[in-house]
């Protein structure tokens, strides 16, 4: 066997490209800050807030149906979703999705994990269907780079997986396996688990009531997010257009793909400057590169932080990832507890019982009797004899 050479496997090159590349972008993005515009940047953010407003309200009507009973305040979920979304923007893999299916557990009563979870997938329905629309789009207009072009751009996750064909594959096939992995686990408790599980897709069922409450809220939703992004577009001198901000999106649909660094950094950087080469000077592609990133991920970290203090009463995100392993391990512990009080409780008599006669069939009288003793046959050759004494 030969030796494994790691250069094989991961493009350091590539990594060091994208640390380099987006160093340089943050330095062109202060060398032009006395360039931007802050009208259109305020604009943008304040759009960018309503936006996520929308799809908090949008969530919130999916919590709603699946839990009708119970009592649901709006300003939670909107704390939850807010603060999830500013955490999303400075950790990887999406790790703000934990606090908010913490916060959001916690504000519903009798609320359920696997419920609350299944809730997130609903939301991914419109984002699908928007996604496919946007790529198309954004694919056909020529700036767009191709998949098998994705390994040249200085991104390291996209270089990493276009480039090692033979890694994605072993990647994919590890998530495949820890999700049967997962749900292998689950099986003991499959019944109860997916009963909660489509609780919290409750509202797909109800179609006219999913439009009316949900894709119709998040579209609205995507209206202020594309308003967002052509102030954002002019605050950094690019320029507004239709073409430019759906352009944009769909460099983000690709960067919510692969959430293996922050808020998508690295590769929002390598396509936006593939894609409006031609449309400004280098510098500016850059500085607007970086500068809506951290415009972005600066005002909803900043939201997010202002709704755990004011309403969940927490100081830092650190002490919501400590209470939500801790609400996590004692929600465990319980189950644990009722399936050994289950054991210990005797197991039911399942034999077959006679069924007792009817009262009304048998008296009192009829039932008293003396016993009978059973007549003692007669003797061999007894009765021949008597026959030869008559």
């Amino acid at each position: 066997m030969g030796v494994i050479e790691w250069g094989a496997v991961l493009p350091l090159a590539s990594l060091g490209d994208d640390i380099t590349g987006f160093l340089d972008s943050v330095g062109k993005f202060f060398d032009s800050i006395g360039q931007l515009q802050f009208g259109p940047l305020l604009i943008a953010l304040a759009s960018f807030g309503i936006y996520l407003t929308l799809r908090s309200r949008a969530f919130y009507n999916v919590l709603r149906a699946a839990y009708p009973t119970e009592r649901i305040q709006f300003r939670r979920i909107w704390g939850a979703y807010v603060a999830a979304y500013g955490f999303n923007n400075v950790v990887p893999a999406r790790g703000g999705d934990v606090i908010k299916l913490f916060l959001t557990r916690t504000s519903i009563p009798n609320s359920s994990y696997p419920a609350v979870a299944a809730a997130f997938f609903v939301e991914g329905v419109f984002d699908l269907t928007m996604g496919v629309f946007i790529l198309t789009f954004a694919f056909t207009q020529g700036v767009f780079p191709k998949p098998p072009d994705f390994s040249k751009l200085n991104a390291f996750d996209l270089s990493l997986l276009a480039s090692h064909p033979r890694f994605t594959l072993f990647l994919l096939t590890a998530l495949a396996l820890a999700g049967l992995a997962g749900f292998a686990i689950l099986s003991r408790r499959v019944k109860a688990f997916w009963a909660r599980v489509r609780q919290g897709l409750t509202i797909l069922w109800d179609r006219r009531r999913y439009m009316r409450e949900v894709f119709l809220v998040q579209f609205l939703g995507w209206l202020f997010r594309f308003t967002a992004f052509w102030f954002m577009l002019e605050a950094f001198n690019v320029g507004g257009s239709v073409k430019n901000v759906l352009l944009v999106l769909g460099v983000n649909a690709v960067a919510a793909v692969v959430p293996f660094t922050p808020g998508g950094a690295g590769v929002q950087q390598a396509f936006l400057v593939k894609v409006f080469a031609g449309t400004a000077s280098g510098a500016t592609i850059a500085a607007y590169s970086v500068g809506q990133q951290l415009a972005i991920a600066f005002f909803s970290l900043g939201l997010g932080f202002i709704a755990l203090v004011t309403i969940f009463k927490f100081r830092s995100f650190k002490e919501v990832i400590h209470a939500g392993r801790e609400s996590r391990a004692a929600e465990q512990a319980a189950q644990g507890a009722v399936v050994d009080e289950a054991r210990r409780e005797p197991a039911p008599d399942t034999r077959p019982r006679r069924r007792p006669a009817p009262a009304d069939l048998f008296t009192d009288e009829d039932l008293d009797f003396e016993p009978v003793t059973r007549r003692q046959p007669p003797a061999p050759g007894a009765r021949g004899r008597r026959g030869r004494r008559r």
